[in-house]
Parts: structure tokens; C-alpha cells; sequence
């Protein structure tokens, strides 16, 4: 298990991240997945966790709707950061890089899980 960021800069767009929209599309992924809405920190405003194949998952959305930080295997952080792509606007440079900012990959609107992988494998 690793950690991973999903973000933008926040002082480039007014856009954020709204928890409530992004619930029903990780439930879509992942049913049984537990919410929790408490605040537990800046950095973990709202959480989402769940165990997969690959083992557990951890995503959390920082307060200000600009990161989603995924403690979880690079297959499920790949899974989690095309979907965040997805409600981010076009418009909005969205990276994805590891907890030592090792990597820094931008987040093509049109990115799939299984590319997204192969350039984490390709630079990690």
C-alpha cells in the first residue's frame, strides 16, 4: 500500500471537489464502500474506505476540494484517479504523484485505468 495524490492547483480555478458527488460514483465502483463525513484533519475533510482484492483502500479529500489523497495499491489509486478525472473539468491541469512527489503524471481527461498503470509502472 502506497500513497498517492490526485490534485490541482487551486488558485488556477474556482472548481472544487464536492464529496456528495463523488459518494455515489466510488459506491458505483465499490458498494460496500463505508463514508465518513467527519473532519478529521485539513487534509482528510471527508473519507471513503473500503477492502478490495487488491487490499485496503483509504481515499480522502482534502477541505478545500482540491485533492484526493489514496492510500491504497497502484491499481486501486489508478481506479480512483480516472474517476476523480472524470468530475474535475476539462479545463483544469489535474496530476497525479506519489507521497515523495517521485512521479508527476498529468491526468488526460480520456485516461483509463489501464494506461494510467502502465505510466505509474513506467516512472515508479
Amino acid at each position: 500500500m502506497a500513497t498517492f495524490m490526485a490534485l490541482f492547483d487551486g488558485a488556477a480555478t474556482p472548481w472544487r471537489a464536492d464529496p456528495a458527488a463523488l459518494t455515489p460514483a466510488i459506491q458505483a465502483v465499490w458498494a460496500e464502500v463505508e463514508v465518513d463525513a467527519s473532519r478529521r484533519s485539513e487534509a482528510c475533510s471527508f473519507r471513503w474506505t473500503v477492502e478490495t482484492e487488491e487490499g485496503a483502500v483509504e481515499a480522502y479529500l482534502h477541505e478545500n476540494g482540491t485533492c484526493l489523497y489514496l492510500d491504497t495499491s497502484l491499481t486501486d489509486a489508478a481506479r480512483l484517479a480516472c474517476l476523480f478525472r472524470r468530475f474535475v473539468p476539462r479545463d483544469v491541469e489535474l496530476v497525479l504523484c506519489d507521497q515523495g512527489y517521485n512521479f508527476h503524471i498529468p491526468l488526460e481527461h480520456d485516461i483509463d485505468d489501464a494506461e494510467l498503470i502502465k505510466q505509474m509502472n513506467a516512472v515508479g
